[in-house]
């Protein structure tokens, strides 16, 4: 049995000369799947195992992106043992590492293994291991890329959401601590400089390491914990476009009208369902682009655009007639049971969450800065001026939330172009300045 390798070639060529040498009891080919690249890093620098230049290659624009890591350790564990089986090697070996569902599909795209037959995800979200909320299936999207901060948050209540969401007033969220804005995933301020930018002159420069995150340059943001998900890939050249023009978006996902269940990228539930999803985009940006986006969304062609915005301090503003609406945004429709609608935007709910998401400007991005330093303020300013702002396309059929939202950018863009005054925080809004805090806004977060 070999030692780990990804050049089939260098492989089938080591046999060949074993067999000239006069040597004959089997030899098997030792295979571990790439499941994380920093792990695939670690493990060749420890066997110093040649790598063929296509994979590096493949690697480096997905290397921050754990899905599609490991989407191609499966792809590319399926060829190299086709070509193996091929050459006539008699059976393979895996290095597991307690990975085993690479395997199993890799052997499934073999032929040689079948897999269960069910839905993809059993939710769109991860269930809680946790015994009292295992009938919990109704969430609000706003923390989707921060689901133990929620979970946490949510620890004391009684009861949880199953079947529909209810009055999100009753019961209430817990207080918002340090501990929740410290991220599954903590990194060191030396680390949070390299990703965010050492220094930053202008909000132009938040806008540009936002629009790194979406193409894969930084591994994370603040309020996203990881790379983009498969799902996303396909808005990218657009979601770059409105990031650029200072839309920092923070979650979205796609329109989706009766997938299988089972699909590879948006499938969840039992098998033989169809799920649906609204379009959904949610971000911070400046009061005179939320004006832009009020303008707008007006329009007749835009009737079933859904937004609500609200500040650091709580003003609001919002085209919803209840200030308490609950708008479903995923559902499941499954053989034998009643609709499931597992994702929900939730205004009671995003004005909780909204304090999580301005606080996380201050102890995660902030307050790798000096006081006093220019950086600092970019920050502040965002912080104390910007709206978090959430959009739904209720038409989940013919609806297009992409061309509003490329309209709203090239909208921006052309008022900057003549002069208009959208970068200037500013310019006349109703938002009073004052320093980030957690919970009510009256304590400064602690750095």
């Amino acid at each position: 049995m070999t030692q780990l390798f990804y050049d089939v070639d260098l492989f089938l060529d080591f046999v060949q000369r074993c067999r000239k040498a006069g040597i004959t009891v089997p030899i098997l080919p030792g295979v571990m799947p790439i499941s994380s690249y920093n792990a695939f890093k670690r493990m060749i620098a420890f066997t110093k195992a040649s790598v063929p230049k296509h994979v590096h290659d493949a690697l480096e624009p997905i290397k921050n992106n754990d899905a599609m890591v490991k989407a191609f350790g499966i792809e590319l564990g399926i060829k190299m043992l086709k070509k193996i089986l091929a050459s006539g090697i008699p059976g393979f070996h895996f290095y597991t590492l307690n990975l085993e569902k690479s395997v199993t599909k890799i052997l499934a795209g073999l032929g040689l293994a079948s897999l269960p037959k069910r839905g993809k995800r059993a939710l769109p979200w991860k269930r809680s291991c946790a015994t009292r909320r295992q009938k919990e299936d109704v969430r609000p999207i706003f923390w989707a890329n921060r689901p133990y901060s929620y979970l946490s948050r949510t620890i004391s209540w009684d009861e949880f959401p199953n079947g529909r969401w209810g009055n999100s007033t009753s019961p209430a969220y817990g207080e918002l601590y340090d501990y929740h804005l410290m991220g599954l995933k903590a990194a060191s301020s030396r680390d949070r400089l390299n990703m965010w930018g050492s220094e930053l002159k202008s909000q132009e420069d938040v806008f540009s390491r936002f629009a790194d995150y979406i193409n894969g340059k930084i591994p994370r943001l603040p309020w996203c914990e990881t790379g983009i998900q498969l799902e996303t890939l396909p808005l990218k050249k657009r979601l770059l476009n409105i990031n650029t023009r200072g839309f920092l978006t923070i979650n979205s996902q796609p329109r989706v009208n009766g997938a299988k269940s089972d699909d590879k990228v948006v499938g969840w539930g039992p098998i033989n369902g169809y799920v649906y999803q609204k379009a959904y985009i949610e971000f911070f940006a400046s009061p005179s682009r939320i004006k832009t986006l009020e303008k707008l969304a007006q329009k007749e062609e835009y009737a079933t655009i859904s937004y609500h915005a609200v500040t650091v301090d709580g003003k609001q503003l919002s085209n919803y007639a209840d200030e308490n609406s609950v708008n479903a945004v995923t559902w499941g429709v499954f053989p034998g049971s009643e609709i499931v609608q597992p994702t929900v935007v939730d205004m009671g709910s995003f004005r909780v969450w909204k304090d999580e998401a301005f606080a996380l400007w201050i102890s995660q991005w902030r307050a790798v800065y000096p006081p006093g330093s220019k950086s600092r303020e970019v920050i502040q300013e965002i912080h104390n001026t910007y709206y978090l702002c959430n959009v739904v396309e209720n038409d989940f059929v013919n609806g297009d939330l992409a061309k509003f939202m490329d309209e709203l950018a090239n909208t921006v863009k052309n008022e900057k172009q003549n002069g208009g005054a959208v970068l200037d925080s500013n310019s006349g809004d109703d938002v009073q300045n004052r320093d980030g805090g957690v919970g009510s806004g009256k304590d400064e977060c602690k750095e």
